[in-house]
């Protein structure tokens, strides 16, 4: 039973895997007293198969289109809740609490807010099959097993990886990718994060020191993004984990230490 002095949490996923590949997570916060949901992103489906059904509808959907979905389906929450999210869903997080509308956030392995300049080879190459075609602004994306391996299932054993493939990947937006690799030219652009608002609640910033895709270097850019802000930001690193952390084998050792930080702020 959810214990009505906690706020309720949300998880928030990113590019290509589905808001299911959070169900273990929610099973456990619900156990822990949270009332815990991960709704989708607009568009999808609700299945990963009712999603690679109909890719068209998940197709040129932007980052701040998916934020202001989070943020109206917190207007039906009795307070505001904790937002949880990985990926692009890590940058989301960002984005809802610097706008006040999340008590707390935890990005993980998080995709570049505006102002992070590093942009290492391994991130270059997860992102270069959408970047490559400027049609795919306005597609949605699938990615193949071998692209999967590399950016989500790198630090597992090939059969573990396919088996995460088949399991929960979905086509997705290119629109993100293209939004993030463009924002430090754009003084409007939608992956800008409100890094100096000191009346946020408290960011746990947290990174795979093997992931390919948001590499450790750009999580540390993120976390030096806040130093002017006096709310509270912390990093963790999980150093022998991929972009995988959150559905792979490891990952009920990287829910329990999101508790512990809710449990260290009073959350």
């Amino acid at each position: 039973m959810a214990d009505s002095t906690r706020p309720p949490v949300v998880f928030v996923h990113g590019l290509w895997l589905h808001a299911s590949s959070w169900q273990p997570w929610v099973d456990l916060f619900r156990e822990q007293g949270y009332d815990a949901s991960a709704p989708g992103w607009p568009g999808d489906g609700e299945t990963v198969e009712e999603t690679r059904a109909n890719p068209d509808a998940v197709a040129n959907v932007g980052v701040e289109a998916v934020t202001d979905h989070y943020a109206k389906l917190f207007t039906d929450l009795p307070a505001k809740p904790i937002v949880v999210g990985h990926s692009f869903g890590g940058l989301i997080v960002e984005k809802l609490l610097g706008e006040g509308v999340a008590s707390a956030g935890v990005a993980i392995d998080a995709a570049p807010i505006k102002g992070v300049l590093p942009l290492p080879i391994s991130a270059l190459r997860v992102a270069f099959p959408v970047l490559r075609n400027p049609g795919n602004i306005d597609a949605a994306i699938s990615l193949t097993k071998e692209q999967f391996t590399y950016g989500f299932g790198n630090g597992l054993t090939q059969e573990e990886s396919d088996e995460l493939f088949e399991r929960w990947t979905i086509p997705s937006p290119g629109r993100p990718l293209f939004q993030a690799a463009t924002a430090n030219f754009n003084p409007h652009a939608q992956t800008k994060a409100e890094v100096d608002n000191e009346d946020r609640g408290p960011l746990l910033l947290t990174m795979g020191g093997l992931d390919h895709t948001v590499p450790e270097a750009i999580t540390k850019s993120t976390y030096k993004q806040y130093r002017k802000s006096t709310a509270l930001t912390e990093i963790h690193e999980f150093e022998d984990r991929g972009h995988s952390l959150t559905i792979d084998h490891g990952w009920r050792e990287v829910a329990d230490s999101v508790l512990d930080w809710l449990k260290q702020q009073g959350l």
